[in-house]
Order: C-alpha cells, then structure tokens, then sequence
C-alpha cells in the first residue's frame, strides 16, 4: 500500500513552496488515485492545520497522516490536528544518535518510549515509528528500537534508507529480518540517491512490507524518493495486486512538476510526453500491427496517447504504414525515393517528420 509524502517529503525539496491551493489541489489529486495514506505535512509546517480541516470530510478511506520528530512537545501537538496518523521519526543510526542527537543509545530508547507513549495517552490510535538511517544502522539495536515501539503501543515500523544506499537484495534482507522479527505493520521510506528507490520500495513490498512511501515525480530532499506515479502503475497494471485510479496520475505529475519548478524529462517513467512515442522503423511498423509487441499497457490506462512518425530511423515498412494511416497513396516503384527523401529531411530537421511534411514528399 502507498503512503503519499509528496506534501511532507516532496516539500523539503530545496527550492520547493507550495501554496494552500497547491497542496490542496495534490490532495485532492492522490485522493481521486486512491492512495492509502496522504502524509500531509510535518508538525509546525504553516497552514497544516487548515489543509487538515479542509481534507478531513473529502479524504474517504485514504488515512491522513503528519510527522513529528521525537519530541513530546511536537506529539501534544499534533495530537490536536486531527489526522489519523502521526508519523514519529527516530534515527537508530550511531552517527545520528551521538551527533545529531548528542545522546546514545540508552537514552534514545528512554526518549522514543515516552514520546510513544504520550501520543497513546492524548489519544492517537495509530503511532508509526519511522527508523531513520536503518541502512547504517547496527540492526540488532535497530530491531531492539522497533520491539520498543511496539510494547509500548506503536501501530507500524517504517524503515528509512536515508542515504538510498541500499540495493533490491539489501532491501529484501533488511525487511524479511524486522517481518520475522515484528508482528505489526511494516513500511520503508526508500530515498533515489543511486536510482533505487523504486526498485527497493517494490522488493520491499514482495519481501513483506505492508507500506510503501513515495511522492509524485519522486521529489524530496537531494534526489528524492520513490516516485509515486511508478509505484502506483506497477502495482495497478503490470501486478494488478492494487486498484489505483491511475487514469489521471499524469496530469497530476504535470500539476506538481509547475508547482515545484521540476521539469519533467520527456523520457521519464509514466509521466513523460515521449514515452510512447515512436520513430525506428522496425518498432513503428510492429505497432501498426500490434502494439502489445513494444509496449507494456495500453497508454490510455494512464491517460497517454500513443505518437508514430517516421523520419531518420524509419524504413519502408513504417513508411507505407504511415502513407496507409494518413490515408495517402503512392507508388510502390516510388517507396525507396520515398524513404531517402523521408530521412534526408528528417536529419535536416533534426526530428521526425509531420504527416504534413510526409504528405508534401509523398506528392513530389
């Protein structure tokens, strides 16, 4: 199950502002997809409260969540905000504990159950625990935390890769240990500083977590994470394990690339313009015949459409193809000039061919 950080994670993408309509305009976006939990913010994050009250009656069975760090304060308050969930994070790393936290492992232990425990006593029915910098972590002590969190009332462990160090076989090791170890919900937080976040969000769901974070196009700090649009469409089309609503997954990535000032590559995974775009000749002509040859689902899955032109790469096959779907006739005697002409200005041009300028060179 996905749990949507675009508003949390996606947010402390350096040089990202989201306005009230923005992020309202997101919420309102992973709704229609469905997503299991929307974290919304972290405690103290202007306007929080407002986005709250405002998704509250709207939200249907997608939970709401907020992250808080460990301190009591901030549980008290976002016991007060009304979400679901509340999201602590932890770092069970030394490094972290010693130089960040100034304290050690002892004293980690005593802050996490107090802080666990307040949000249970102020009334908040699910308590996550998020352990950051697992992957750096001694996993004992890390499985010590988690067994922690559990006895003194946590909901859900979920392991961060805060560097994305990890590889897929890291990642089903680490998750098969902590689901043999625990028996409450499991989620990882998988970060893309090497390209893995996707790939190490699914292993982790195949090797028995019961949550995925991820945010649209991937964004958050440095390199982001796993990319929402990617996971939901696995899991939906290639798996059908879930039943995201993904029909409009990629207006809502064009929504979040303007908002965040992130250009979308044309080549990007679900979310780019090209991506079922075609010019080689042998590929082009298997399309006209069945596209299932060269493509994974049908683009209208996911509100895509499908672009085949010819120009430098095509041969005579695509060529009358595309002479056949424009409705143009010419003489087979004429096709090898045809397809000189087609490359030639294809390569002046520097891109394929329109049907217009295809239909000019047919005529000549």
């Amino acid at each position: 199950m996905l749990i949507d950080t675009t508003l949390r994670e996606g947010a402390q993408l350096f040089g990202a502002y989201f306005s009230m309509e923005a992020r309202q305009r997101i919420v309102a976006g992973l709704l229609e997809l469905k997503a299991d939990e929307v974290e919304l913010g972290w405690v103290g994050q202007d306007g929080l409260a407002e986005l709250i009250s405002w998704a509250r009656p709207r939200a249907g069975k997608t939970r709401l969540s907020v992250w808080a760090p460990c301190r009591e304060a901030d549980v008290r308050a976002a016991a007060g905000l009304g979400a679901d969930r509340i999201n602590i994070g932890v770092p069970v790393s030394d490094l972290h504990i010693e130089r960040r936290l100034g304290t050690d492992r002892e004293g980690l232990l005593e802050r996490l159950a107090r802080t666990v425990l307040v949000a249970g006593l102020l009334g908040i029915d699910y308590v996550s625990v998020g352990l950051e910098d697992v992957s750096r972590a001694d996993t004992d002590f890390a499985l010590r935390t988690a067994g922690l969190a559990r006895s003194v009332g946590a909901s859900r462990v979920r392991l961060s890769d805060s560097l994305g160090i990890l590889t897929p076989m890291e990642t089903d090791g680490l998750v098969r240990t902590f689901r043999e170890n625990l028996d409450l919900d499991l989620a990882v937080h998988c970060h893309d500083d090497f390209g893995m976040a996707t790939a190490n969000s699914l292993t982790a769901l195949s090797a028995g977590a019961n949550f995925a974070d991820a945010s649209l196009l991937g964004i958050g700090e440095r390199s982001g994470i796993a990319a929402t649009e990617e996971l939901a469409t696995y899991l939906t089309l290639k798996e059908e394990s879930h039943a995201y609503e993904v029909d409009g997954i990629r207006e809502l990535c064009r929504f979040v690339s303007e908002a965040a000032g992130v250009p979308i590559a044309r080549t990007k995974a679900v979310a780019g313009q090209d991506i079922f775009a075609c010019e080689s000749g042998l590929h082009a002509h298997a399309l006209s015949k069945a596209p299932e040859l060269f493509e994974p689902f049908d683009p209208a899955r996911i509100g895509a459409d499908r672009a085949v032109a010819v120009g430098g790469k095509s041969g005579r096959a695509a060529i009358v193809s595309a002479l056949e779907q424009s409705g143009l006739e010419a003489d087979r005697r004429d096709i090898p000039a045809l397809v000189d002409s087609v490359r030639k200005l294809a390569w002046e041009l520097e891109r394929p061919l329109t049907a217009t300028e295809l239909a000019a060179l047919a005529k000549n």
